[in-house]
């Protein structure tokens, strides 16, 4: 299929070639009929692309932030390789549609194939084909609406939910500064609830368009035509609310608010202008200052937007879905008339040229819509299916011709950032196929690593004989699965940590080792590799006595909407990385646990974990969110028989001990230019075992063990006692 695209380093927009996006559970496939140019947003994102690296940063000041911190926590190499996997990547653009239910997703029952349907969502409405949209994310286009009007639908929701955060009484007068698309849609809006309706714009002809559509009077900020109309419609009180739809450096739109509003008025920003507020001028009319976040309660919450999960009725009245649902409601009424706002109705086809127009300014345009084509071959779609299981063991581990083929199942930041590169450039490996769940991922990383294929059908990887090895690099909920039916197939198997998630699934992945006799397995625990601690292990040497090992892990706040939050799905925050730590202390003791103790605050955020041996050693990792974030990531002590290990972020490692002449000694390595954590050296391993058929890099007793050891915490925390860990058979 088809999709818009643009990369945010170069600037370069296109129409690429990506596979169809699988049907996921609770959602649908939605064969694209018409999509919204958002001529404010896009476009914004457009020309951002267009900047130099400089402009870039200063349109971003927050992304910079960001890399500045990144820098201090992993260094320049890994954050450069980082950011520029991310600007350097085709990203989607769009976000409101209306399409046709091509295949329902299971748990999905609201809608048909074949039923009409208006789509939100900057991840899911896109200017593409086809796209997969989760349940709270679309409503059912009412009987009667023509598909071009309800394609308006998200940023309908947009305009909705800024006039509802106005709370808006009959008989009001508002004021509407910027007279784009989400400002027309405003002022309709309001001129249906009843309300008097001032707007302001430079632009003469849009000006005269809200007019049309309902406004009583409109003009240019900058003359005495628009303080005049709210002086004569409110007897010089000034307005009841401003609703601030405009975009762009000025600081004009919120003097212009203050200054029009009445006493204890109330200001609405829904666009995305300069926002200096003039203390006196907001003080002395105590204006009300509020924000209308995107489409209505819902947004930005993955539970709701990707999990289904909707609000009840009696307490959030008004949802993302349900303002969807209503402004459709409007359109199908007349109650708001969107046809006189589209300036242009293009094929999609040739959406790179309409995007130029638009950009170069020889396109003078309120809304524009991608108009997709009506009769077209039928695509076949992957259906959502359990890959048959094996049940017959594979043959022994095997030497394999050079290269090494190998398939991606996902290919988010940390594959695209830490795996992906050192792949590519290894003599010997044949990225063979990778597999995502969303078209465009895929297609980005085919075309940045060269993979053979890009595809959304796993079930085909699987059995594709050709393929030596599967990296599972998706979110932690699906490893084990993934894992599992990899096994069965007789694959090789490199899964990111965590293995599993729960006790049931770790036994899952045992029993698949069991069943097909294929024990071929690594876990991404790379520490263990890293060159700096390797050779601190060695210089330390063995030991004869108990150790005592103490980890502080300054993990740092997780930010709002990070997908570690969502602990019903993908586990708790430890469950996900404390692998690395646990493998880490283990590696260094020799040994497996036996057992663990834990005990947490700030709501289990920051947890204190005790590991047990079977010799007396013990290991004390703290793991704490609520740190300074320019302390270092990760520092480690081991002692042992007069000896001292100590690790410092993976950029100086230290060793001290006694010489047989009783004097103190230490030996100190330096990685000045990054912190190499081991990923290279890891992949490496793997890759010659998959080649050589000779042993995987880490028994997979011990990658058992570390997973109980991390499971066991959590249930040590419930509980308040220690967990004793019984052998893995």
């Amino acid at each position: 299929m088809k999709q818009v695209v643009q990369n945010y380093k170069s600037g370069e927009l296109t129409v690429l070639d990506v596979p169809v996006p699988e049907c996921k559970p609770g959602g649908v496939l939605v064969r694209s009929a018409y999509s919204l140019i958002s001529t404010g947003t896009e476009l914004m994102k457009v020309s951002e692309a267009g900047m130099s690296m400089v402009g870039k940063a200063r349109s971003r000041p927050d992304q910079v932030a960001k890399v500045m911190q990144s820098v201090a926590t992993n260094g320049v190499p890994a954050t450069y390789r980082k950011v520029m996997g991310k600007l350097d990547s085709y990203t989607p653009l769009g976000y409101s549609l209306c399409g046709v239910v091509e295949q329902v997703g299971t748990g999905t029952d609201d809608v048909a194939v074949g039923d009409l349907v208006a789509c939100a969502g900057n991840e899911h409405a896109l200017h593409a084909e086809l796209n997969w949209v989760p349940k709270n994310l679309y409503a059912r286009v009412p009987d009667g609406l023509a598909p071009r009007h309800a394609a308006f639908g998200t940023v309908g929701s947009i305009a909705l939910q800024g006039v509802r955060r106005g709370e808006p009484q009959l008989g009001d007068t508002a004021l509407v500064i910027g007279l784009g698309l989400i400002g027309q849609l405003v002022v309709q809006l309001l001129a249906a609830s009843g309300v008097r309706v001032v707007g302001a714009d430079p632009d003469p002809v849009r000006c005269r368009l809200a007019e049309r559509l309902g406004a009583a009077a409109c003009g240019d900020p900058a003359s005495a035509a628009v303080e005049s109309a709210v002086a004569g419609l409110t007897g010089g009180h000034g307005v009841d609310q401003v609703y601030l739809a405009a975009g762009g450096g000025s600081n004009q739109p919120v003097e212009l608010a203050a200054r029009l509003s009445r006493d204890r008025g109330r200001v609405v920003d829904i666009g995305k202008c300069r926002l200096d507020l003039p203390w006196n001028a907001y003080y002395e009319k105590e204006l009300d200052v509020r924000f209308s976040r995107s489409y209505g309660p819902g947004r930005y919450d993955p539970e709701y937007e990707l999990g289904g999960r909707d609000y009840p009725i009696g307490y959030v009245r008004w949802t993302e879905r349900r303002n969807l649902a209503c402004f459709l409601d409007l359109l199908a009424r007349g109650r708001v008339d969107v046809e006189p706002l589209v300036s242009l109705t293009a094929d999609f086809e040739d959406a790179v040229e309409t995007y130029q127009r638009l950009k170069d300014g020889g396109l003078k345009a309120v809304a524009v819509l991608f108009r997709y084509p009506e009769h077209k071959a039928e695509t076949e779609v992957p259906a959502v299916a359990v890959p048959a299981v094996n049940t017959r063991a594979p043959a022994p581990a095997r030497p394999v011709k050079s290269p090494v083929r190998l398939a991606f199942v996902g290919a988010g930041n940390y594959a695209t950032s830490m795996l992906l590169p050192h792949l590519a450039q290894r003599d010997g490996v044949t990225l063979s196929v990778v597999v995502t769940t969303t078209a465009l991922s895929a297609a980005n990383a085919q075309r940045k690593f060269g993979f053979a294929e890009a595809t959304t059908d796993l079930d085909a990887v699987l059995g594709d004989a050709s393929v030596d090895a599967v990296f599972v690099v998706t979110r932690h909920s699906s490893h084990a699965e993934l894992t599992r039916k990899a096994l069965l197939a007789g694959k090789a198997v490199f899964v990111e940590k965590p293995l599993a998630l729960t006790e049931d699934e770790l036994a899952g992945v045992l029993a698949a080792v069991e069943e097909s006799g294929n024990d071929r397995l690594q876990v991404g625990f790379n520490r263990r590799f890293a060159p700096l601690l390797r050779e601190a292990r060695q210089r330390f040497g063995a030991r004869s006595g108990p150790a005592h090992l103490r980890y502080l892990v300054n993990a740092g706040r997780l930010e709002h909407g990070s997908w570690y939050l969502r602990q019903g799905t993908e586990g708790s925050r430890f469950a996900g990385e404390g692998g690395h730590f646990v493998d880490t202390a283990s590696w260094l003791i020799g040994a497996d646990p036996v057992s663990v103790y834990a005990v947490g605050t700030s709501g289990n955020q920051d947890i204190q974990v005790v590991l047990r041996y079977p010799d007396g050693s013990t290991a004390t990792i703290s793991y704490v969110t609520t740190g300074p974030a320019g302390f270092p990531k990760e520092t480690l002590d081991l002692v042992a028989d007069g000896r001292a290990l100590r690790l410092d972020d993976f950029v100086r490692a230290s060793v001290f001990f006694e010489s047989t002449a009783g004097r103190k000694r230490w030996v100190s390595s330096r990685l000045p230019k990054a912190r190499d954590k081991g990923q290279s050296a890891e992949l490496a391993a793997f890759v010659k075992a998959v080649r050589t058929g000779g042993p995987m890099p880490v028994p997979l007793d011990s990658l058992a063990a570390t997973t109980a050891a991390t499971l066991a915490v959590q249930a040590g925390l419930a509980g308040g006692t220690p967990v004793t860990l019984a052998r893995t058979p």
